[in-house]
């Protein structure tokens, strides 16, 4: 084996890591986050949990992306530690899937239809239809199952290439000489564990260890405890995404840890027992893709049915580890513990949870308008102080937001997921100014009171009629967010030219007032700020919902958007204009 064999191996294991990486990637995006958001929402079944969690990690093609996801899971609060440990018992089976696949490439037979089933044979055959989806169709889902296709097709020829560079060293006894020290299982498990760490992926290390199984040069009794070290390797990386996470997702991460590590020794020291008085002889046998494929599932079939039973022994173990003594340090709003870095490998979820954050901070704003416009009316102190808390939790929500969507926008979303980061983007902001003026509105309200000041019964039903003019645009934007809405976002733009027409008239009415004596002028300066205050929500509103309209056509030339809105000749503006203009209006 010389220097380009050498070269060629390598080329053809980055190639084997790159097809897995596109395979994987272009399923998750297939599946739209589905799996995931199935991961989330989790029934305490821990047989569900375990079948949830094999068929997750055999789409996903990655148990260590699954554990992640559990640990991130487990740190924001929306799954339970109990749950946890079906999904990573599942995983370790559903990763399985790919050596089962891998194995194909080494059926021989002069069948043509039997030749067909290798990977390598129809491999060519899916990387040109994939290749013809990415290229001629505008279907964004039809791209990326051309994705799949190249990615798996990419994946075999990397298999491929490696099987051919190293078949040359079934020749070279100083190869063979290394492999026979695996057999010892020591040895074996710690060349597996180093390897699958290295590369993060125990998918990919089995990979190449049925490659090199294709030389004729491994034997059983040397796959056995590298595939053993492999199922501990694989756990590096949920070890890693626990570091500086909160008790139970820590926790969650050594469930994953003590499920492989004693599983393994509990495996290796029946086996070997049995083998010191039984002498297998097939552990001298050539090992196949086949046969790598079996121990490989078997192990981690044996493994999760032995320990269901005792799954919350796992869980008082990892409880012992992590004691509770240990401090997590200042709690923070368990909603934005939701973005989390971890979910920033699966896209979908990640925009999925700041939809859901940015609702929670669109309602907050709701709630702080609806306590302001309340105080307006009957002054209560500690009401007055849940709006400066709300205030300051939106501009908390706002600052995590902001920078984790940008993150989120970095990374590769589908169509649907890059409309809905973009919308985020802008409303959040819109929503936060909000909460500002529905905090302008309570020290409205305060002044009022402190002051034992009083609005005339006739300025106290016109407000009425205002903010509740104000509360509903912002209630109907709300539902227009959440939903995505661009047909129904059309109707807040003529409700908000009406609260523009009422801020006006109300000025005008007071000025009447004013000069009748009913009124006097510092309450027309506290008026001028309620009203003020009320519009510029409602600008707000406005703003939203010309963004989801612009984002989901895919313009964002706003002014010329309202300016064709807000012509004379636009009858159904003008209809929803007046339809709203009856509904409030002033006695």
């Amino acid at each position: 084996m010389d220097f380009f064999d050498v070269l060629t191996m390598i080329g053809g294991l980055a190639l084997f890591l790159f097809g897995m990486q596109v395979l994987g990637d272009g399923l998750a995006k297939v599946s739209g986050g589905r799996l995931e958001k199935i991961l989330e929402n989790l029934t305490s079944s821990t047989i569900k949990a375990v079948l949830l969690g094999a068929g997750v990690t055999a789409v996903i093609q990655s148990s260590s992306a699954t554990t992640v996801m559990v640990v991130g899971f487990v740190n924001s609060g929306v799954m339970k530690l109990t749950q946890a440990v079906g999904i990573i018992m599942g995983a370790n089976i559903g990763t399985t899937i790919t050596s089962w696949i891998l194995s194909l490439a080494g059926i021989e037979s002069s069948n043509f239809f039997i030749q067909l089933l290798k990977p390598t044979s129809f491999s060519p055959i899916l990387a040109i239809i994939g290749v013809s989806m990415m290229l001629f169709s505008k279907k964004e889902k039809k791209q990326d199952i051309g994705s799949i296709l190249v990615g798996f097709a990419v994946l075999m020829v990397g298999m491929d290439t490696m099987s051919a560079a190293v078949k040359p060293l079934a020749d070279v006894p100083e190869f063979t000489s290394i492999l026979t020290t695996f057999e010892n299982p020591v040895l074996g498990m710690l060349a597996g564990a180093v390897l699958t760490a290295v590369i993060q992926s125990s998918s990919a290390s089995v990979g190449i260890l049925q490659a090199l199984c294709m030389t004729g040069s491994v034997s059983v009794g040397a796959a056995v405890p590298i595939i053993m070290g492999q199922n501990i390797g694989t756990c590096v990386t949920a070890m890693i995404s626990a570091i500086g996470a909160k008790k139970n997702a820590r926790r969650t991460a050594f469930i994953h840890l003590y499920f492989n590590l004693i599983g393994t020794v509990v495996f290796m020291a029946i086996f070997y027992s049995i083998n010191a008085f039984v002498k297998f002889d097939f552990l001298h046998f050539g090992a196949n893709p086949a046969s790598i494929a079996v121990i490989h599932s078997a192990f981690n079939f044996c493994a999760t049915v032995l320990w269901l039973p005792f799954s919350r022994y796992l869980v008082k173990l990892a409880c012992l580890t992590v004691r509770d003594k240990d401090e997590d340090g200042p709690q923070a709003d368990q909603m934005l513990q939701l973005l989390d870095a971890r979910f920033l490998d699966t896209p979908s979820l990640a925009i999925e949870h700041c939809k859901r954050v940015s609702v929670h901070m669109a309602e907050l704003s709701q709630r702080a308008l609806a306590l302001s416009v309340g105080l307006l009316k009957k002054y209560d102190e500690k009401q007055a102080k849940e709006v400066e808390e709300i205030e300051n939790l939106v501009d908390t929500y706002e600052d995590g937001l902001g920078t984790y969507l940008v993150k989120v926008g970095s990374r590769n979303l589908s169509e649907k997921d890059s409309h809905t980061c973009s919308i985020l983007l802008q409303c959040i902001g819109d929503f936060e100014r909000i909460s500002d003026h529905a905090m302008n509105l309570m020290e409205s309200a305060r002044e009022v009171h402190e002051k034992k000041l009083t609005f005339s019964q006739k300025a106290i039903g016109e407000l009425e009629i205002f903010t509740g003019a104000v509360k509903d645009i912002l209630s109907s934007t709300i539902q227009v967010f959440i939903e995505e809405d661009a047909q129904n976002a059309e109707s807040i733009e003529p409700l908000e030219e009406v609260i523009d027409y009422l801020q006006a008239e109300l000025k005008k009415r007071h000025v009447k007032r004013l000069r009748k004596g009913k009124c006097t002028i510092e309450m027309g300066f506290v008026l001028s700020d309620v009203t003020t205050s009320c519009e510029r929500i409602s600008d707000h509103c406005s703003n939203i919902a010309v963004s989801i309209i612009q984002i989901l056509q895919d313009g964002f030339d706003t002014h010329e958007y309202l300016g064709v809105m807000k012509r004379e000749d636009n009858q159904k503006f003008q209809q929803k204009y007046d339809a709203f203009k009856v509904r409030y209006e002033l006695p």
